[in-house]
């Protein structure tokens, strides 16, 4: 083959070099692709926007329609019936029926249609029946204002397209791809729908969000309106039911419980999470059991789960319709706009339809009264031809049709005449006007629609929500979700050694030194003797440089880990003391922590999780005429600055060695914890309700409804229960007040209690099945008021206000407590505390971190002023310690 001058496909034949013939193959290719692409785009992949149907949906509910006799039909039955209009095999269109009829909306379904929870499929076609839903039979069709065509045979008609009076295509969601394009439209709330319908009929905003038949939890943040771009995300309902055990309740769309369990043990076999076994008890709801060994935390492996296996997964949407036999990208609210509007030409259609039979229906029976009563029938007994007798009738109508509608045509009379004589002889003119005025009646009444027909449209919708719509509440939950950091939730499922003077680390350096547990997505930190360090990610084995002095896991923007460090600037150059922290960096690359002078050297280092700062002995060399060869550094006068800071002068001259004498405190501030109830997380970025400000010692207190009271150290990545009441800075010595009703006596208790230990968690309520908490104190003095119930026959008792610090005594968390009151409660209502002085407590001097961007040689914080001064500055401006 070769290309001619205008760029078309030659093929060469023949002998002795001639060419023998030429085939173009542009015009073929052009033709042939254009037209595999429109059939496979407009009948195949995607939907129209006027019925909200693939081809083949819409020839099943079509055969549905023509096999209706109020019995379930056999699928194979339909699916051979549909095979008239649809040139395809009967497994493309079984598997269509399978999947309309397990959306639950247009198709009663009887026997085995398989399972979207499991994943299980229909039972054959001959195995399962079927027939058309009432809503479908309400809503899909009406013969009277169907457009109809030629089957592909030519044998049969089929619809156009069906006059769907409701936002199905929404309702039911639609995926396809097609030659050049795809579509995926989400499925949504059926009352969502009718009531975002309404508002655009009475010109309202309005808002659509997909909800899913397999629920699930879903964030929106980025739906973009169903179009191209757009993304959500959707995650199982994982629950705790106890310290050792998950329990899946709901799945994410596009997954079943088969394939969701297969990604769950494939993490666990990666080493990402870590479980004991997987329990599958779904049935009609999901059921899905994880077994966790003891020690494992089930907040850490939640979030893994999300970060590692399908129990979190994101589908992208795209809004791809056909209109008019061309491919239309619009958003859901589009959508529902056009569907709306085309619901009320349908509507209309119809109402006009009505009306014309409702007219046709007055005036026959307007002509039959007329006919009868003045016995026109007596006029044609001499008439000898038909035309005589038409013309007999039509003479003697005219003195009485004076009021008709319209004028009387000779298919009116040919009607007349055939009236039966039994008919005329049991004619009632009573009868015969009540008649007529109930057709005027709704003559009147439907002209009244089409003049309102947007409050008709409207009142439409609410009689489908009201007739259809139970049941169909909401199932996907909406929130927004946090983000998981997967190095902050991965199983540390191998160990890191590293080979300090050789340089090298690595999870196969196992005749080497054991540095830590890790996993293999994690970064670590290696800092050596030359003053270097650099972050690079866990590998077999990697070399960074000769003598390190420190390996660790590197944790991304940690401003708590502080390093400090002594080092010799150079060959025979001062020593420079330095307190900093490590937030960010570029993986791979070396960084400098000296001068980086030649021959530099790091004398003393150590890594402080917690911002510790150890007093050391620094000893000199004999040199010359020093006075004073050893003293103690303290670190904590030392500020901390940013990694590249140059540091403090420790000396001008030789140290011999630097020695541990004291090892010390934190000297970081108590770090504040906020609540982000959006997400129902922690946080340390300021989002949300301030908690306090907690140090390692720190717990925060967390109650429930359930009256399960707890304490626990505060983690970013921990969970919380959607009935939790609670939730604050734990004090020990506060004493927590409760008002409960005792289910066994049917009265309400008071109680005050210490939580005496704060790794369990403890129930303050009895074990009665009736008994609930009513409220929770945590304040030091507070105040109740009860309000009674009124006796028959009596006036309503005075408000109680009981301050329960007196009213009952500190007692045992699981001491029973004293009697509210006997009466009839009504309700009870928190009042203001009482005021309380908590003691003082004398607080330690908070040092401060200073980040190296905020400090500047011209703009100093007064405290590193004031340190300056104290220490003093040596004539290089270098401050010197001593």
């Amino acid at each position: 083959m070769e290309e001619n001058e205008d760029g078309q496909l030659e093929q060469e034949e023949g002998r002795e070099g001639q060419q023998d013939a030429l085939t173009r193959v542009t015009g073929m290719y052009k033709d042939w692709f254009l037209d595999y692409a429109s059939y496979v785009i407009l009948e195949r992949a995607v939907p129209a926007i006027e019925d909200g149907f693939k081809p083949v949906q819409r020839r099943i509910m079509h055969s549905l329609k023509e096999l209706d006799d109020g019995r379930y039909n056999k699928v194979a039955n339909v699916v051979g019936h549909t095979m008239q209009y649809h040139p395809h095999g009967d497994a493309s269109i079984a598997d269509a029926m399978v999947q309309i009829g397990q959306k639950d909306l247009l198709i009663d379904t009887q026997g085995n249609w398989g399972n979207i929870l499991t994943g299980d499929g229909a039972a054959a076609s001959r195995y399962i029946e079927a027939r058309l839903s009432k809503f479908a039979l309400d809503v899909v069709f009406s013969p009277k204002i169907t457009e109809w065509q030629l089957s592909y045979d030519g044998r049969k008609k089929e619809p156009v397209h069906l006059p769907v009076k409701f936002p199905l295509l929404l309702a039911q969601g639609a995926e396809g791809i097609a030659v050049g394009l795809s579509t995926k439209i989400l499925p949504h709330n059926f009352n969502e729908l009718i009531d975002a319908s309404i508002k655009h009929l009475k010109g309202q905003k309005f808002k659509l969000f997909p909800d899913f038949p397999t629920a699930g939890i879903i964030d929106v943040t980025n739906y973009n309106d169903g179009m191209r771009g757009g993304r959500i995300r959707i995650r199982a309902k994982i629950s705790q039911l106890d310290k050792n055990t998950l329990m899946i309740s709901e799945i994410p769309y596009g997954t079943n419980t088969s394939s969701l369990i297969d990604s769950i043990l494939k993490a666990n076999d990666k080493g990402k999470i870590k479980i004991k076994k997987i329990e599958d008890n779904t049935a009609a709801e999901v059921e899905i059991l994880i077994h966790l060994p003891s020690g494992i935390s089930p907040d850490k492996t939640i979030d893994a789960l999300y970060a590692f296996t399908a129990c979190e997964s994101s589908i992208s949407p795209l809004g791809c319709i056909i209109e008019d036999n061309k491919p239309l990208f619009i958003g859901v609210q589009e959508m529902l706009q056009r569907s709306t509007d085309h619901t009320v030409e349908l509507l209309k259609e119809e109402l006009e339809i009505q009306l014309g039979e409702l007219q046709d229906q007055w005036h026959y029976a307007s002509l039959e009264r007329i006919f009868i009563e003045n016995r026109i029938y007596r006029d044609i007994e001499e008439q000898e031809t038909w035309e005589g007798v038409i013309a007999a009738i039509d003479k003697g109508l005219k003195p009485h049709i004076g009021h008709l509608k319209r004028e009387v045509t000779e298919e009116d009379i040919v009607r007349l005449t055939e009236i039966r004589i039994k008919r005329i002889s049991k004619f009632d003119i009573d009868k015969a006007q009540q008649l007529i005025d109930s057709l005027e009646e709704k003559i009147a009444q439907t002209k009244k629609y089409l003049a309102n027909l947007v409050d008709f449209a409207i009142d439409y919708f609410k009689e489908l929500k009201k007739k259809y719509g139970q049941g169909r509440e909401r199932k996907s939950e909406i929130r927004i979700f946090d983000e998981i950091e997967a190095t902050k939730v991965v199983i540390r499922n191998t160990k890191l050694y590293v080979n300090r003077e050789e340089g090298f680390v690595g999870t196969s350096l196992k005749k080497d030194e054991y540095v830590t547990d890790c996993s293999d997505i994690d970064d670590i930190i290696i800092f050596t003797k030359s003053g270097h360090m650099m972050v690079t990610k866990v590998d077999a084995k990697t070399f960074v440089e000769k003598n390190i002095i420190h390996v660790a896991v590197f944790k991304k923007k940690d401003k708590r880990t502080i390093y400090n460090m002594i080092y010799k600037d150079g060959r025979g150059g001062a020593s420079y003391v330095k307190r900093f922290n490590v937030t960010g960096v570029t993986r791979d690359k070396m960084y400098d922590l000296t001068n980086g002078k030649a021959q530099s050297d790091v004398l003393y280092f150590t890594a402080n999780p917690n911002g510790e700062a150890e007093v050391v002995t620094v000893n000199l060399r004999q040199s010359g005429s020093i006075k004073k060869l050893k003293w103690d550094l303290d670190f904590a006068d030392v500020l901390i600055k940013g990694r590249n800071s140059k540091g403090n002068i420790v000396t001008k001259y030789p140290v011999k060695r630097i020695e541990l004498k004291e090892k010390g405190l934190s000297t970081l501030k108590p770090r504040k914890i906020w609540f982000d109830d959006t997400i129902q997380r922690l946080n340390v970025d300021g989002r949300g309700e301030l908690l306090g400000e907690f140090t390692s010692e720190d717990r925060l207190l967390i109650i429930s409804q359930k009256g399960v009271v707890k304490t626990a150290i505060p983690d970013i990545i921990m969970r919380f229960d959607d009935d939790m009441i609670v939730l604050e800075k734990w004090k020990p010595e506060k004493p927590l007040s409760a008002i409960y009703w005792e289910g066994e006596k049917e009265l309400f208790y008071v109680k005050r209690f210490l939580v005496e230990n704060p790794d369990k968690e403890e129930v303050i309520i009895t074990d009665h099945p009736k008994s609930y908490l009513e409220k929770i104190f945590t304040e030091y003095r507070p105040v109740a008021e009860v309000v009674f119930g009124k006796k028959r026959g009596q006036e309503r008792k005075e408000n109680m206000v009981v301050t329960l610090d007196e009213f009952i005594a500190v007692k045992g968390i699981t001491a029973m407590g004293n009697q509210l009151t006997k009466e009839k409660v009504l309700e009870i209502n928190a009042l203001e505390p009482l005021p309380y002085e908590e003691p003082k407590k004398n607080k330690a001097e908070d040092i401060e971190v200073i980040d190296e961007e905020d400090v500047t040689p011209d703009k100093k914080s007064s405290e590193s002023k004031a340190k300056e001064k104290e220490q003093g500055e040596d004539k290089d401006g270098q401050t010197k310690l001593f």
